[in-house]
């Protein structure tokens, strides 16, 4: 894009990394947000997101003067969204403009225009640039978590700012700050080209396949168990008859299946992906399995010309319904750059960690905390009823407290209600502790709190829980 000249409260379309080029507008930067160095650039409020961003003056155009362009290039839902919430704000801001030059002083003079306002996020303007969906975002229960710094360092850097925004470094030396809430772009991805396969339609794979036939990717779909193909056929998807079929046939296959062994069975079994693997086709992984899996399958992929990248997903069945996934990627970078369409569509945000093995461990690790700490909760639960307290009250004091969020809220509530359809099933995370266990004895690192989760949910499973939601360990303390 060509340089142009700018300054505060203009419109403009600015374009940040791989994403098409977006309207909004400049502002002023917080107070304790420095410049980039050694950059010419302007802070800019994209509409109908909650992003900012800096942006190089290379990669602005003024908004008026390439409207037509831009929208005969980006056809997405959330881009239209986004241009209509600018000629909302227009429109605003021309009835104020009306209404101010209808006051004049006693002679009759007018008053001056007033300069464009600098929205921020207390302005009652602002509700013109966000989605009607999307929560504010101090109302966002995530948005602790921290984005990945994806610059050419394979380690995960974090840097908090203020105003609840995070930071991401691009790869085009752009830095962006998305509100915790956002689901930035999602809504106007522009697919890949590439083919892309999908093996295992269980609780996560069956959202992310979705959204990726959502969001316009061609995707050719197989499942241990066929019939669960059907739905996806009808939505648009291709069927392959093997997981070696579909990796011959796609350029990028993925794969999400419950656990190790599995994940091994579909590379190494009968009619297994490596059959289908010639050089330059890309395999991930996406199932949770320790890092000896990943390290395995990386070597026998590669072997035979093959690119892989691991990316698990921290979530659950709703978040990955609702393309909200956090994707923790590992392996060959530019694998996880010919995702980037693939990873928009399926989740908020995406960290690259490094060498192959990381994202397990990682993953291990916060699956550790989330099946003890649920553990936790179970017992305070019972045993507030077995001291003569209301559970519901417990559950109420809780959700006023440090600890509230939406997942306390929504698995207490689910307890109380008898109600353990699965999320993410219990099973599942009874393996993921097992595993963090077994790494943190190959580190010689104590992990006292997960083994005493762990013998809990093992107790859930002799009662029959396994298939049920991993809040149904209420019921280990029950029977």
């Amino acid at each position: 894009m060509a340089t142009v000249h700018l300054r505060i409260g203009d419109l403009v379309w600015g374009k940040l990394g791989r994403y098409p080029p977006w309207p909004g507008k400049i502002v002023s930067p917080p107070k304790d947000l420095k410049k980039p160095r050694g950059k010419k650039c302007h802070f800019v409020k994209f509409f109908g997101t909650e992003d900012h961003a800096w942006i190089k003056v290379e990669q602005l155009k003024p908004y008026h003067a390439h409207k037509e362009e831009m929208i005969k290039i980006n056809k997405g839902k959330r881009f239209q969204q986004a241009v209509d919430a600018v000629e909302d704000f227009l429109k605003k801001l021309k009835g104020k403009e009306q209404n101010s030059e209808g006051k004049g002083d006693s002679k009759g003079k007018k008053t001056p225009k007033k300069p464009l306002k600098i929205l921020d996020e207390d302005d009652e303007d602002l509700s013109a640039l966000r989605d009607p969906s999307e929560k504010p975002v101090k109302d966002d229960p995530h948005f602790h978590h921290f984005l990945l710094s994806q610059s050419e360092k394979p380690a995960s850097s974090m840097e908090p700012i203020s105003k609840r925004l995070k930071i991401i470094e691009e790869d085009t030396a752009s830095t962006s700050i998305q509100a915790a809430d956002s689901t930035a772009i999602n809504g106007s991805v522009t697919p890949t080209d590439k083919r892309i396969g999908f093996l295992g339609l269980g609780l996560m794979g069956s959202g992310i396949v979705s959204n990726l036939l959502k969001m316009g990717h061609v995707v050719t779909v197989w499942n241990r168990t066929a019939e669960k193909c059907d739905l996806f056929i009808q939505e648009g998807a291709r069927l392959g008859r093997t997981p070696a079929e579909v990796a011959s046939m796609c350029d990028i296959t993925f794969s999400c299946v419950s656990d190790p062994k599995a994940a091994r069975d579909l590379v190494l079994g009968p009619s297994g992906v490596l059959q289908g693997i010639r050089p330059g086709k890309c395999y991930v992984e996406m199932s949770t399995v320790d890092p000896e899996t990943i390290t395995e399958l990386s070597q026998v992929i590669t072997s035979r010309g093959g690119r892989f990248l691991e990316a698990p997903v921290a979530g659950s069945q709703q978040l990955s319904n609702d393309g909200m996934l956090v994707i923790l990627a590992a392996g060959d970078r530019t694998v996880y750059e010919d995702c980037s369409s693939c990873f928009q569509a399926m989740g908020k945000t995406s960290f690259f960690l490094g060498e192959a093995g990381n994202a397990a461990r990682m993953m291990l690790i916060l699956n550790m905390v989330q099946g003890s700490f649920m553990a936790t909760i179970a017992e305070g639960l019972t045993l507030a009823q077995a001291t003569g307290q209301s559970q519901q009250t417990f559950l109420d004091i809780l959700c006023q407290g440090q600890m509230a969020s939406t997942f306390v809220d929504q698995k207490c509530q689910n307890i109380l209600q008898g109600n353990f359809k699965p999320d993410y099933y219990l099973k599942h995370i009874q393996k993921d502790l097992r595993l963090a266990i077994s790494m943190g004895d190959m580190a010689n690192h104590p992990t006292p709190m997960a083994a005493a989760a762990n013998e809990v949910y093992k107790r859930a499973k002799a009662l029959d829980q396994s298939d049920n939601d991993i809040s149904a360990v209420y019921r280990a303390y029950i029977h």
